[in-house]
């Protein structure tokens, strides 16, 4: 028998940060949820808009609460399942201290305006390195201390640790591939359509390789560990993890059903969403399944009710996930609140709920303790719970209301709701329901807090856990009596390659012909690259978090091109680094803005949105109005655009200030010719227009759509491009 300690103080230490960020990520998440109906506790400042702090709120809960999370059961779970401390306490600590200033840098950067306007992506390109670097060094210590084990085979939770770390990696470096500009401003080296499939292969898969994969082997290790029982089939998770990890990397042109995006492309991540089910259910059956025999526990033990709900909720998203990846059921959810319900019941549900479970469970046991109360963790399960329905099924209600009235035809042929905002009206009171069901599940996690702060006030934390185990001996004898799987759970090596090969598969074979086969982006003659001021009117749409509201992407219904204009087309995107077709309507699509309203309504509308659209839910942006538009890294934007394709010519950065100035001072001119327009300077203060961020944000607008539509008119403040560029 060899004599070691387990360390418990990492993951003591992932375990407060997991509890720390999941209080302030909810909290913005909160004030999110309260902002989309209050327009006024946007606070009037540019940091606390909505349009910032929603990314803040999304990276938060999955990087800072659930990623924490991961650490920590992985660091837990590892050590015991494979009878060794981590390989290395240096880099153990690496990993904690690195990932909580990757979530600092994250907290002040997205709320500043620094976003690379990417779902899940967001944050810019020092960060993104960073991440990497961490991730590498938590790798290096799983598979480090797998290699030195005492164990001989690999239990199944080791396995989906192993393709999670694998995957993450491959999909972070993958998307992050970007131009930097400056220290916090960079452009994606993709465009359009291309950008639009390698984010959705990243977004989808962040979902299922972080958000999912890691909990399942969590749950194998966490959920088998409070039941006291053995997983139910040890051949149904051999079937759940190579079929799940194999098709969920294929799913993700699910998101851009009905897009630009080529179609045969669309067929694939319908087809593979579908498949998805089997292995998902699996994993769903196995966990429920190993509560055979211990039901009158889950009555009593808090801990395993959260597992229960949390695994149900599981089996509840990974069902509607293929639902809604049929292109008749996306026709109705896409761009509604739905999407936002059903990754809610995912988050809240199976990423929340399993981590109450494990946290409830792992400090008794670090403390040498009892739980303070299980009255109280009880009480915490069925406010969560009632707050999970609260939040999930308004938003529901208002997806349906959505696309119903988005939808609706008069007698006469004419759209019965032409106004997007009849539609925001009448969901406001399911926002409201959803802060309510926010709130409760807020409140249940202070409930815990407290449990959790006297259970460890009750008992004495141990860092180092005293363990022994016999050294590892291989038994070469078993090996040919053994089932196929069981020579492949003692090489760590091998298995972490083929689970490589597994997920490589399907994003190599949908991203070649995307990139490689023009006729699948076909260019338009008409669609010119922005100009120096468009430029910049883009990079203040994306600062201020414009995406996270309206699309950029019209849909080839009729409902559609009778309210917004004609449907996108591919060539449409070729120089936008990163593509904007958003995700969620809660303004209306803006692909075909340019030329609809006069650029005083635009100035108007950002200086007080109800002053144009009375009701409106939207905050002012005053700030665009009175600050000056800094170009000072102009010349440097347009080196990095040409650098990933834009077909600026060689020497126009210097040019470029110039004709930003020309195109600013027409705007300018223009907008001080409305009395309104000239009013609103006078209260602020302002005697000249030119310089300010807004003539840039209008000047972005006003472009929207009009290459399309033979609009050339704001081509005269462009370079001339040659042929042989544009042919490029």
């Amino acid at each position: 028998m060899e004599r070691f300690a387990y360390d418990n103080k990492i993951v003591k230490y992932f375990l407060i940060a997991t509890v720390t960020w999941g209080v302030v990520g909810m909290l913005v998440g909160l004030l999110a949820a309260f902002q989309i109906y209050i327009p006024d506790l946007n606070l009037g400042l540019p940091f606390t808009t909505f349009g910032r702090i929603r990314p803040l709120h999304t990276n938060a809960v999955i990087f800072a609460f659930v990623g924490n999370a991961i650490f920590m059961g992985v660091y837990y779970s590892s050590q015991r399942l494979l009878k060794t401390r981590m390989f290395s306490d240096a880099l153990s600590w690496i990993n904690f201290w690195g990932w909580q200033l990757i979530i600092l840098a994250a907290a002040l950067t997205l709320p500043t305006g620094h976003t690379q306007a990417k779902e899940y992506a967001e944050l810019e390109w020092p960060i993104d390195i960073a991440i990497a670097i961490v991730w590498v060094a938590f790798g290096v210590n799983l598979i480090g201390t797998i290699i030195r084990r005492r164990v001989q085979h690999m239990y199944v939770a080791l396995w989906f640790y192993i393709a999670s770390f694998v995957t993450v990696a491959v999909l972070h470096i993958v998307n992050s591939l970007s131009v930097p500009v400056s220290f916090l401003k960079s452009y994606s080296i993709y465009a359009g359509v291309q950008d639009a499939l390698v984010q959705w292969w990243y977004g989808h898969n962040a979902v299922a390789f972080f958000l999912t994969t890691p909990y399942l082997g969590l749950m194998y290790y966490f959920l088998v560990k409070a039941a006291n029982r053995p997983v139910y089939s040890y051949k149904l998770s051999i079937v759940h993890f190579w079929t799940l990890i194999f098709i969920y990397i294929w799913a993700g042109p699910h998101h851009l059903l009905y897009t630009a995006l080529p179609g045969w492309a669309q067929a694939l991540g319908t087809i593979f969403s579908v498949m998805l089910i089997a292995p998902s259910w699996g994993g769903m059956v196995n966990g429920l399944l190993t509560l055979r025999g211990a039901w009158d526990r889950v009555r009593e033990e808090p801990v395993l009710k959260f597992f229960v709900v949390a695994v149900t909720a599981y089996g509840m998203a990974t069902f509607e996930g293929p639902m809604l990846s049929l292109k008749n059921v996306n026709a109705i959810s896409h761009y509604t609140d739905w999407t936002i319900a059903h990754v809610h019941v995912g988050a809240l549900g199976w990423n929340g709920f399993l981590t109450f479970g494990m946290l409830y469970w792992l400090v008794p046991k670090m403390w040498n303790t009892q739980l303070y109360s299980k009255k109280l963790a009880n009480a915490h399960f069925w406010i969560g719970t009632l707050g999970i329905i609260f939040y999930a099924l308004p938003m529901y209600v208002a997806a349906l209301t959505q696309a119903l009235m988005w939808k609706e035809f008069n007698a006469d042929g004419l759209l019965q709701y032409p106004n997007f905002l009849q539609t925001v009206k009448q969901i406001i009171p399911m926002y409201v329901l959803r802060s309510i069901g926010g709130s409760l599940y807020f409140i249940g996690l202070f409930m815990m807090i407290y449990n959790l702060i006297k259970t460890a006030k009750m008992g004495k934390f141990v860092a180092n856990e005293e363990a022994e185990a016999p050294a590892l001996i291989k038994d070469s004898h078993a090996e040919g009596r053994e089932f196929w799987h069981r020579p492949l759970e003692r090489k760590p090596v091998l298995f972490t390659g083929l689970a490589l090969i597994a997920i490589l598969i399907g994003g190599i074979i949908e991203f070649i012909p995307t990139f490689l086969i023009k006729s699948n982006i076909p260019t338009i003659e008409s669609v010119k690259p922005l100009t120096a001021l468009e430029l910049e009117g883009r990079d203040i749409y994306i600062r201020e978090g414009c995406y996270n509201c309206h699309s950029q992407m019209i849909r080839p219904f009729r409902s559609e091109t009778e309210r917004y204009g004609e449907y996108s087309k591919a060539g449409e995107f070729v120089y936008d680094h990163p593509f904007q077709w958003g995700s969620k309507r809660t303004g209306p699509d803006l692909a075909r803005e340019g030329g609809k309203n006069p650029n005083s309504w635009h100035f108007i509308h950002m200086y007080d949105p109800t002053l144009t659209s009375a009701g409106s839910i939207m905050p002012a942006y005053k700030w665009m109005i009175t600050d000056d538009l800094n170009t000072s890294d102009l010349k440097s934007k347009i080196k990095a655009l040409r650098a990933v394709g834009v077909p600026y010519p060689e020497g126009y950065e210097d040019q470029a200030e110039e004709d930003l100035k020309r195109q600013s001072k027409d705007i300018a001119d223009n907008l001080m010719q409305d009395k309104k327009v000239q009013q609103i300077a006078a209260m602020e203060g302002i005697n000249s227009l030119d310089n300010k961020e807004i003539v840039a944000m209008i000047a972005y607008l006003q472009r929207l759509g009009r290459d399309i539509s033979g609009d050339t008119s704001s081509h005269k403040y462009l370079p001339i491009l040659s042929v042989k560029t544009q042919n490029e």
